[in-house]
C-alpha cells in the first residue's frame, strides 16, 4: 500500500499529539486521589498506548513503501 506524503505527515502529527496527551495523563494520574477519575485516566492511558502502537505500525508500513519506490 502506498501512502501520500501528506498522509504520512498527518499520522506523524497525530502521533505527536497523542504522545503529549499520554504523557500528561500519566503525569496527572499520579496526582489524582479520586478512584473513579484515576480509573478513567488509566483507560485513557491504555487507549492512547494502543493508538500509538497503531500509528507506529502505519508509519512503519509507510516507510517501507517509500523505500520500495
Amino acid at each position: 500500500m502506498n501512502y501520500a506524503l501528506h498522509e504520512i505527515l498527518e499520522v506523524q502529527e497525530m502521533a505527536a499529539f497523542k504522545t503529549n496527551c499520554l504523557t500528561k495523563s500519566k503525569t496527572m494520574k499520579a496526582l489524582v486521589s479520586d478512584p473513579r477519575l484515576k480509573e478513567l485516566m488509566q483507560q485513557d492511558i491504555d487507549r492512547s498506548t494502543k493508538q500509538l502502537n497503531e500509528y507506529t505500525s502505519v508509519l512503519s508500513k509507510a516507510k517501507q513503501s517509500l523505500g520500495d519506490e
